[in-house]
């Protein structure tokens, strides 16, 4: 409502304007075209930038799974015949060593009479075992990530050299700071003579 300069006209701009916004029913049908166009253009973007997330996250998930030779190396097959008994052999595995220990009848009476309350990592060795004349453990101290050495150290089993942490026959930490036994990985006696790992 206008309070000043009423003698004044307001200009009419009617000549101006589009056919369509001169009438009523027009003008409510071209909103709706509008609508329908944005919800077009809105609903299509959505779908294509779907599509491409999906590829997207498919391409990364791919791209953080195992090669090729990495999963040729996540089983590695072991003839025992080839171990003498009283030796341990050492292979890799999973850029790990993997210590294989073909144990005397001697050996697996002194670690099976082990007391368990002496222990700092308990488990008796029928835990470590599936089969009491081999030993499979992963060569990597658990103090410090080390590879200890064989048929060696107070107990006669891995001593290792870095901060010298004593592990017996059954890879279980007797003496120094490591605070666990080596790791035992998962394995299978398939076929008599045949070790598979992994």
């Amino acid at each position: 409502m206008r309070f000043a300069h009423t003698d004044i006209q307001v200009p009419d701009f009617s000549d101006y304007r589009r056919d369509s916004t001169k009438r009523a029913a027009t003008r409510a049908q071209t909103a709706e075209e509008r609508k329908a166009f944005t919800y077009l253009l809105v609903g299509g973007a959505a779908v294509a930038s779907a599509y491409s997330a999906k590829a997207l996250v498919h391409k990364f998930i791919g791209s953080m799974s195992a090669s090729a030779d990495v999963l040729a190396l996540a089983k590695i097959e072991i003839k025992l015949a080839d171990i003498p008994e009283g030796k341990n052999v050492t292979f890799k595995w999973r850029g790990k060593p993997l210590f294989i220990r073909h144990r005397t009848a001697e050996e697996i009476a002194v670690e099976q009479s082990v007391a368990l309350s002496t222990l700092r990592d308990v488990q008796h060795d029928n835990e470590r075992t599936q089969n009491p004349k081999w030993l499979v453990v992963i060569g990597v101290c658990t103090h410090l990530g080390c590879v200890p050495i064989s048929n060696s150290g107070d107990f006669g089993g891995y001593y290792c050299p870095c901060h010298g942490s004593h592990y017996d026959a059954s890879g279980r930490i007797r003496k120094g700071p490591a605070p666990l036994n080596l790791e035992v990985p998962p394995y299978s006696f398939p076929d008599e003579g045949l070790l598979i790992v992994g």
